[in-house]
């Protein structure tokens, strides 16, 4: 298992550049590499409005429902419903599959190391349906939404060799609720309970001889989370739990360190982290803005509760100026020193 690990987004012009900036600073360093998410898919799930808004059986609401939502969510026509509703392709297949390919020539090339996956991250269906659709329609269209989003991830499967292949799934607007920040009404009394289930059926839906992951998230919208964590307690919570429900091994978990928490208090529920033996842990512990001498207080600081676990930033690189690319990839490799 590679000490780096980069959750998915790299704001360079197209997925043959993140490629060669990645396999020409990590190297080794790095088991799996995504495509970057560039171009239209830049902004994690913005593109997926469009999904929402081509239905003719949805109408945009006159504002938005809460605070950390990027537009006015969608809502049923009068006289519409959930059988009105036709997906079609949402284009993560078609993107993957074609980002594979250049994946797989360059590989052969020597750019990247012998034996690297290709990741492929995903957000979770629930995500988009949260974040564009209104809270009293949400329950009738998430099925809809999830069944296309996995039938998404078969063609992948289908079309990449589990042998080139690694999935994760991206919690971000989970963990929102988790915190108890934002509501979700259709998930009744116990939303969390209602979130793990459906994380648990996302891991059981890769074929187990794909690695999974999962990147826990609190946001990085206009680089800010929703809230930042009080300590790491509720992903401790939130791992445990879908690694508890999944019928298959987890082989990673991503979580976010904020710069400047190193202090023993942030990293002391890891000491309750338990997702079985195969699933390695990655702390978002590298910033741009404290280097290296940021990341090894972290990393110190973390090393007294936990022992063993690799690096990343808090989130993926996508909101941030490409011209820091490379020297972000170099501070990982300096960090990944520090191990």
């Amino acid at each position: 298992m590679s000490a780096i690990h980069l959750v998915g987004s790299i704001p360079l012009e197209n997925a043959e550049a993140v490629f060669r900036a990645v396999g020409g600073i990590l190297g080794p360093l790095v088991s799996r590499v995504p495509d970057g998410e560039t171009g239209s898919r830049a902004n994690w799930i913005g593109w997926q409005r469009g999904v929402f808004a081509a239905q003719e059986a949805l109408l945009p609401t006159s504002g938005r429902e809460r605070d950390y939502q990027l537009a006015p969510p969608f809502h049923f026509a009068p006289g519409s419903g959930p059988d009105d509703l036709d997906f079609g392709a949402l284009g993560f297949a078609r993107e993957a599959i074609a980002s594979f390919r250049r994946f797989e020539a360059l590989r052969n090339e020597g750019v990247m190391a012998e034996g690297c996956r290709f990741q492929v991250s995903l957000p979770t269906p629930f995500a988009p349906v949260y974040s564009f659709v209104a809270y009293r329609d949400q329950g009738a269209v998430e099925p809809l939404y999830e069944a296309r989003m996995l039938e998404e991830l078969g063609r992948i499967c289908d079309a990449v060799p589990a042998g080139d292949l690694a999935v994760q799934w991206d919690v971000a607007t989970e963990m929102s609720i988790f915190e108890k920040l934002f509501p979700a009404p259709f998930l009744g009394e116990d939303p969390e309970a209602g979130l793990i289930d459906r994380l648990a059926r996302l891991g059981a839906a890769v074929p187990g001889d794909i690695p999974l992951g999962y990147h826990l998230c609190y946001g990085d919208m206009n680089h800010r989370h929703w809230k930042q964590p009080d300590d790491m307690a509720v992903l401790v919570r939130a791992a445990n739990g879908i690694a508890a429900k999944t019928p298959r091994p987890i082989d990673w978990f991503h979580m976010p360190v904020p710069r400047d928490r190193d202090d023993d208090a942030y990293f002391a529920p890891l000491s309750g982290f338990d997702p079985g033996p195969a699933a390695r842990l990655y702390l978002g512990l590298v910033h741009f803005t404290d280097g290296a001498a940021g990341a090894r207080r972290r990393i110190e600081a973390a090393r007294r509760v936990r022992a063993g676990f690799g690096i990343g930033t808090e989130c993926g690189f996508g909101r941030r100026d490409p011209g820091t690319v490379a020297a972000l990839l170099r501070l990982h490799a300096e960090a990944a020193r520090l191990l």
